[in-house]
């Protein structure tokens, strides 16, 4: 009896410490350099792990793609996404949401770039003079570096991108079509503001080579989504655990990484003008 009580015991001890051991797993775009990425998400993991209780890691992916099917796997739980990646991962995972956003997400702005040697100056209207030339985007499934550009690149020009520029190419990333158009072997670019002023401080732009030309209208961007099953893994009341961890994330080194002044909330709904842009343009069905 003593030995039957002392093994169910044990069993239950065993149980608890498994469902403790469990890590809560994230990701994030890669829509810069990963060395860069790898450094800012390291620290949120520490940050999360010391106001959640529980071991939390970050693992890199390779493109946005790779991000959405992480999280549509569960091979992640939380994942920084950008506008049309956190809609696309949403529409595949029943019951996540979009929990929280830079404050600056609520309305966030894509630069139109250009090398210096074509001529082109920044104006408040959109740059029709970027129309036969070599253009590139920053990955397929950007918000900032494809989504909007293309909205309004065919919203203003009058058709596919394919259609009105003499080439156009996918750098991948924000950092890589800025080097492009830099090095001049793309004339004009589409990238996220943010990325572009963290580069500036960090004195990578010569802008001796390569200018703004143009800057969209606002849009609703990057978010964290969490997946809606987490009680599973983590118990009741994980979401909200996370939500509020996100949310009072101060440290001023932290943020500026992003680079964002705070986090706010954020719902599914803010992302309905993303929804309808990239079916307006066919990225989603």
């Amino acid at each position: 009896m003593i030995r039957s009580i002392f093994f169910a015991t044990a069993m239950l001890l065993g149980l608890s410490a498994a469902a403790h051991a469990e890590t809560f797993v994230f990701t994030a775009i890669p829509d810069e350099d990963e060395s860069r990425l790898r450094t800012r998400f390291d620290k949120v993991a520490t940050y999360l792990s010391g106001k959640l209780g529980v071991d939390v890691k970050f693992i890199p992916v390779k493109s946005y793609d790779a991000a959405v099917t992480a999280f549509r796997n569960d091979q992640v739980q939380l994942a920084w996404f950008g506008g049309l990646s956190g809609v696309r991962a949403r529409q595949l995972v029943e019951g996540s949401e979009a929990i929280a956003q830079g404050y600056e997400d609520q309305f966030f702005i894509t630069y139109f770039i250009a090398n210096t040697s074509t001529g082109l100056e920044e104006s408040k209207d959109f740059p029709m003079g970027i129309k036969g030339k070599t253009f590139t985007f920053g990955s397929k499934g950007s918000t900032s570096g494809r989504l909007m550009p293309e909205f309004h690149i065919r919203k203003e020009l009058g058709d596919a991108p394919e259609k009105v520029f003499s080439r156009v190419g996918f750098s991948g990333d924000h950092s890589r079509t800025i080097a492009l158009v830099q090095s001049g072997a793309f004339e004009v670019g589409a990238t996220n503001y943010t990325v572009w002023d963290n580069e500036v401080k960090a004195g990578t732009i010569d802008t001796s080579k390569v200018r703004i030309v143009w800057k969209t209208p606002t849009y609703p961007d990057y978010q964290w989504t969490i997946r809606g099953d987490l009680s599973k893994k983590f118990g009741a009341g994980f979401k909200e655990k996370v939500t509020q961890a996100l949310l009072g994330m101060n440290d001023a080194d932290l943020l500026a990484s992003f680079p964002r002044k705070s986090f706010v909330p954020a719902s599914n709904a803010d992302y309905q003008p993303i929804v309808d842009v990239g079916k307006s343009i066919g990225l989603l069905d």
